[in-house]
């Protein structure tokens, strides 16, 4: 257990020191200040503006600015359901991959386009080279990109005062495409690939057998592997919280994933830009000892439940350990422990932080099989969801409904103390508690009804091939992660029918912009707001007691939401071998 704490030490110390330089360098990409990058990135930015006939200086209003989303999104996601449609034939596919049928079609179009990657199929023997590359990646960066177009808005709101600009929508993605995503992918890009990550567009290579078998009277001498350009995917899949892995089985394969470092770098990336947001939230709202506040709100959630997950795991299973098998872990990350699943190379503590930092983001990638976990760790991935992914969050969106909770926050300690509530200098008022509560509450009503449809129906029933309280995680997994836009899944459950394609694509739509308009009319009304000075009767958000306050409503609202569901499925899975061995 030592070792997998220094781990997760590691993993988060490193982040947060690369996230603060990283907010700092944000911060000024957004201000619109002139220095390095800029000089040599700004040209191609105003090209772009030329080109497409955006005005720079011209802002929006959160109507406008909405509107502009939604359409960008459905194009991209028309276009993206068109090449998956017709992709055999067109050119780059080198495996004569037919067309992708329509609901599957449909529930990848979705997916991608709302940061989901949510995948009802095996990326390498269903996906072209021009799906991967042209449709998949170029969605991995503007799915990204609009998560951080939402929280922009709201850090505006803050800031300014009597007026209804919140910025330019155009301006916010090609700045974030051009500046963050872009440089920061192309970097980790070349660093997975000298590290053994696949970058090619070879279908598939050959390789010989250090030890043959004989195999149906046939000795077997070489293996065909599939290949292709993972690399540039796996890059932007981290950093973007996208997770849709090129091979299915995830980053658990040894051509997205194939060295401790890589393990490492990869685990760290799912984090970076979430955190780099909390501090340049700080620099420009100027409220550093709130990002800071933030941050440590966001690892008093964390570290708990992580090592929750990493404790069974570890631990094992308790049925092996009565019948007497030795599950015993050694000083190495890659002994002991639960290691149905688990990679060798990665071990089980390593696994279940992956897991941990995949589902507290929306990231979902996957270094093992998640069904294979202890109940409870596969519980504290479903809690983590739960929470909203607020958690670190998912690229811009964790941090835009972080802020929700800590105006709901405010709102209660308002209410506590007898004061008018404000925050960072905004009064909130009815609407602005309005808008939060929905924004919240969205989530939750969309995976406890759509749990409820897939367990009450005979075609959601029938996907289900694991009994008891297993199937029912199995399914509330199902819908939690598409509605959470995170991706990641319970194996077991055969979700590639027409019934869970529409019930996940509709989660998937309704979580990403369901909640997003919500935000943005939150922003419309804080931004027409006048600032406030603080004065004796201010809640300061920075204290102990408000970060305190901050967690409290994360996670009773997270528990009241889901603790019921939870308690019918990993709770009692966990529990039912102990009741059997007592016995």
């Amino acid at each position: 257990m030592i070792s997998t704490i220094i781990l997760t030490a590691a993993v988060l110390s490193l982040t947060i020191l690369l996230a603060l330089p990283l907010g700092r360098y944000m911060h000024r990409v957004y201000s619109g200040d002139r220095f390095w990058a800029t000089h040599l990135m700004g040209p191609v930015e105003q090209g772009l503006y030329r080109i497409t006939g955006v005005s720079a200086s011209e802002e929006m209003g959160w109507k406008r600015y909405a509107i502009a989303l939604l359409i960008f999104n459905l194009i991209g996601g028309v276009f993206l359901y068109a090449l998956l449609s017709t992709q055999g034939a067109l050119p780059l596919d080198p495996l004569h991959f037919g067309g992708v049928p329509s609901a599957s079609a449909f529930n990848t179009a979705v997916s991608f386009t709302t940061n989901t990657n949510w995948q009802d199929y095996s990326g390498g023997s269903t996906m072209s080279y021009l799906s991967q590359m042209l449709g998949l990646t170029v969605q991995n960066f503007l799915s990204a990109a609009t998560g951080i177009t939402i929280v922009l808005p709201i850090i505006r709101a803050i800031v300014r005062h009597k007026t209804k600009d919140l910025g330019n929508f155009w301006v916010d993605m090609t700045r974030t495409v051009l500046y963050v995503l872009l440089p920061l992918s192309a970097l980790f890009a070349l660093i997975l690939m000298e590290q053994g990550v696949v970058q090619t567009l070879t279908g598939e290579v050959r390789a010989d057998l250090v030890a043959p078998f004989v195999s149906d009277d046939k000795t077997i001498l070489h293996q065909i592997m599939h290949v292709g350009p993972v690399a540039s995917q796996e890059a932007i899949m981290m950093l973007g919280n996208n997770g849709g892995g090129f091979f299915n089985m995830n980053d658990a394969h040894p051509f997205e994933n194939p060295t401790a470092l890589t393990n490492f770098l990869e685990s760290l990336a799912m984090i970076l830009i979430p955190s780099a947001l909390v501090f340049m939230f700080g620099h420009m709202a100027k409220a550093r000892r709130t990002a800071w506040a933030i941050m440590i709100s966001m690892l008093v959630l964390f570290i708990p439940l992580t090592l929750v997950s990493q404790h069974y795991q570890l631990a094992g299973n308790p049925v092996l350990t009565q019948l007497g098998i030795s599950q015993a872990n050694t000083a190495s990350l890659a002994g002991g422990g639960n290691m149905e699943g688990v990679e060798d190379r990665n071990g089980a503590g390593a696994t279940a932080l992956f897991a941990t930092l995949a589902t507290a983001t929306s990231t979902g990638a996957a270094n093992g099989a998640y069904d294979s976990l202890m109940p409870l760790s596969g519980g504290v991935n479903l809690f983590l969801m739960h929470l909203g992914e607020v958690v670190f969050g998912g690229v811009g969106s964790g941090l835009a409904t972080f802020l929700a909770f800590m105006i709901f926050a405010v709102f209660l300690g308002g209410l506590m103390v007898g004061r008018t509530p404000e925050f960072l200098g905004k009064k909130i008022e009815s609407f602005e508690i309005k808008m939060t509560s929905l924004s919240i509450l969205v989530m939750p009503l969309l995976v406890l009804i759509g749990t409820a449809l897939a367990v009450t129906t005979v075609a959601g029933r029938a996907g289900v091939f694991n009994p008891g309280a297993h199937g029912f995680s199995e399914v509330l997994y199902a819908v939690t992660s598409p509605a959470n836009n995170n991706g990641s899944a319970f194996g077991g459950l055969s979700s590639n029918t027409r019934f869970y394609n529409l019930l996940t694509g509709m989660c998937m739509l309704l979580g990403r912009y369901w909640t997003y308009l919500p935000l943005l009319a939150l922003a419309g009304a804080l931004v027409e707001k006048k600032k406030i000075p603080a004065g004796s009767g201010t809640l300061t958000t920075y204290t102990p007691i408000f970060i305190g306050l901050t967690v409290g409503v994360i996670l009773l609202v997270g528990a009241l939401n889901f603790f019921p569901a939870l308690a019918l499925g990993p709770i009692a899975e966990q529990l039912a071998p102990l009741a059997t061995l007592t016995h």
